[in-house]
C-alpha cells in the first residue's frame, strides 16, 4: 500500500503574548535605576531584617508618645473670641463639648486668590478633611487661620472643607499667631489648657501620603533623602528656588496639565479637583503670609 504524505503548512505562531510573559534569559539581571532582582526567599530575608528595625522604630515612637503625654500644660483664656461661620464665638466652643481639641493653624496670604494660598498648609488640612475617628475617641478638630473671615469663608467653600474653620486674626498665641503648627488643647470644665504643639516635619503624621511614599522604592523623590546610587531624579527644581533638583515638596503644586511646578500657572494639587478650578496665570501673592 502506498502511503501518501500530505504536508500542511501551519500559520506562524503569534508570539506576542509569549514575549510579554516569558521570563528573561537571566531573571536576576539588573534593571538600571531599579532595586536588585532576587528570588522570593532572598527578598523575604531582607524584608525580615528590616522589620526588626521597623519594630524598634515603632517602640521608640511609643516611648516618645508616652513622654508627650507627660508634658506639663499651660492654662489660657478660653473666652477669647475667634470668628467662624456663625460669627464670633469663644474659643471654648471649638471643643464642641469634648474634652480634647486638635487644631491646625493654616497660614494665610491676605488679598490672595485661592491658587496663591499655602500649599504646605493645604496638604496638611486636605489629609484631615474628616475627623470622624477623632470625634469617636472624644477629640474635636478645627482649623485656625490668620486670614480675615471674609476671605477665608469663600476659600473654605471652594475647597469643599467640612471641618470647622475659624479666623484668629489679632488673637495672641497659642490660639493665634505661629501658623503652620498642629496644636493640642485640653478642657477641664470651663478651663482650657495648651498641652502640645509641633510644626515642620512634626506635622508629617497627619499626611498619610508621605507615609505611603516612604514605603515605595523611589520615596518622596526629594533631594534630602538617602537614595541608592543610580536611582532616577524624579523631581525637578521649583521655580524661584535654587535649582538643585528633587527639592522638598516639589509635587505639591501643578499646572492645569498636571505638570509639577511652583510657577505662576500652578495651584496646590487638590484645587484641580474642585468644581470651577480653571487655569491660572499668577499666584497673586503680595508679601509674606501671616
Amino acid at each position: 500500500m502506498t502511503v501518501v504524505r500530505r504536508h500542511t503548512t501551519l500559520p506562524a505562531r503569534d508570539t506576542t503574548e509569549d514575549s510579554m510573559t516569558a521570563a528573561p534569559d537571566d531573571p536576576t539581571a539588573a534593571l538600571p535605576g531599579h532595586p536588585p532582582i532576587v528570588d522570593l526567599a532572598t527578598w523575604q530575608a531582607a524584608r525580615d531584617e528590616l522589620l526588626v528595625r521597623e519594630k524598634a522604630h515603632t517602640r521608640e515612637g511609643d516611648a516618645i508618645a508616652a513622654a508627650r503625654r507627660r508634658l506639663p500644660m499651660v492654662e489660657l483664656d478660653g473666652t477669647v473670641e475667634v470668628v467662624g461661620a456663625d460669627g464670633p464665638v469663644p474659643f471654648l466652643d471649638l471643643f464642641e463639648g469634648r474634652d480634647e481639641l486638635v487644631a491646625y493653624k493654616h497660614m494665610w496670604y491676605d488679598g490672595t486668590p485661592h491658587q496663591g494660598q499655602c500649599e504646605g498648609c493645604t496638604t496638611t488640612v486636605w489629609h484631615m478633611k474628616d475627623a470622624a475617628y477623632l470625634n469617636a475617641r472624644g477629640v474635636s478638630f478645627a482649623v485656625l487661620t490668620s486670614g480675615p473671615w471674609d476671605e477665608v469663608a469663600p476659600y473654605v467653600e471652594f475647597m469643599g472643607y467640612a471641618q470647622p474653620w475659624y479666623s484668629v486674626r489679632g488673637v495672641e498665641a497659642p490660639v493665634g499667631r505661629n501658623m503652620g503648627h498642629i496644636v493640642c488643647f485640653l478642657r477641664a470644665g470651663a478651663r482650657v489648657f495648651l498641652t502640645y504643639s509641633t510644626t515642620g516635619r512634626g506635622n508629617e503624621p497627619v499626611n498619610g501620603s508621605m507615609g505611603l511614599l516612604d514605603m515605595t522604592p523611589n520615596g518622596r523623590g526629594e533631594d534630602w533623602e538617602d537614595h541608592p546610587e543610580g536611582r532616577p531624579v524624579i523631581g525637578d527644581g521649583r521655580e524661584g528656588y535654587p535649582s538643585q533638583g528633587r527639592q522638598a515638596c516639589w509635587y505639591w503644586r501643578t499646572d492645569a496639565d498636571g505638570n509639577a511646578t511652583w510657577g505662576p500657572t500652578s495651584r496646590p494639587v487638590p484645587q484641580w479637583t474642585r468644581p470651577g478650578a480653571t487655569p491660572v496665570q499668577a499666584l497673586g501673592r503680595h508679601g509674606h503670609h501671616h
